[in-house]
């Protein structure tokens, strides 16, 4: 499959900005990224470097954002504090991360699955082996294709990668408007956190929040549909 990542018709792109496209309409003054996949560590580090950043410490973690997305966050921690509730990280990646962190989840998901289908008889050797050595940005339309047949990639092996690591590149962390926050589960932390313009946005992914700088009542504005499911609001883009 030789679907390019930068072109809008491709299948692999339309898949993509439906499961991350929120964050493109983030306002508030942060800067969304300009493309829908980053295609290497050099065009992360000089897209992040162009930012206005802001760097704190939440539940032991030293955590980077855009200023203006670090500073609402800081803001639902205490507000959080003040309730009774709280608002921490999952851990140290939980908010800013480099091409590398998401090459590295990549592989973590990839990897296994190359060889679990080859021993089952699904994937030919070879074309396991083609697959190891591209690039992980070719590597996301050629998973995707194998996936259209069935052999999936995501961690338990029953569906798509893309309910287990986001693709290399694609990644809202890699531009600083992401935060991944422990208690997804508490209504009154993620009500909080949406009163300071932070909002579940990857119906896959329950501790993502993505900073949209925005009122709820604002995002039907921005081209942002709700869906609900298991009593949470996920705000995804309306293709």
């Amino acid at each position: 499959m030789s679907a390019s990542l930068q072109n809008d018709e491709s299948p692999v792109v339309r898949l993509l900005l439906r499961e991350y496209g929120a964050v493109f309409v983030a306002a508030n003054g942060v800067v969304p990224p300009p493309v829908m996949v980053f295609s290497s560590e050099d065009e992360v580090a000089s897209f992040q470097n162009s930012l206005s950043r802001k760097t704190a410490e939440i539940g032991g973690h030293p955590l980077t954002l855009q200023r203006a997305a670090m500073d609402d966050l800081l803001f639902a921690v205490e507000a959080a504090t003040l309730a009774g509730a709280s608002i921490t990280p999952r851990g140290a990646d939980s908010a800013g991360r480099s091409y590398s962190d998401t090459v590295a989840l990549w592989h973590s998901r990839v990897e296994p699955a190359l060889q679990h289908w080859v021993d089952q008889g699904r994937l030919d050797r070879r074309k396991a082996d083609e697959i190891r050595r591209l690039s992980p940005f070719e590597q996301v339309p050629e998973v995707f294709e194998l996936e259209r047949q069935g052999i999936f990639f995501a961690k338990d092996l029953s569906k798509s990668i893309i309910y287990s690591v986001a693709p290399p590149g694609a990644s809202q962390h890699l531009s600083l408007l992401a935060f991944d926050m422990k208690e997804f589960d508490d209504p009154t932390s993620r009500s909080i956190m949406n009163r300071h313009g932070w909002f579940q946005t990857v119906v896959s992914d329950l501790p993502h929040f993505t900073y949209l700088g925005a009122r709820e009542d604002q995002l039907h504005g921005l081209g942002l549909r709700r869906a609900d499911k298991d009593g949470r609001a996920f705000w995804i883009p309306e293709l």
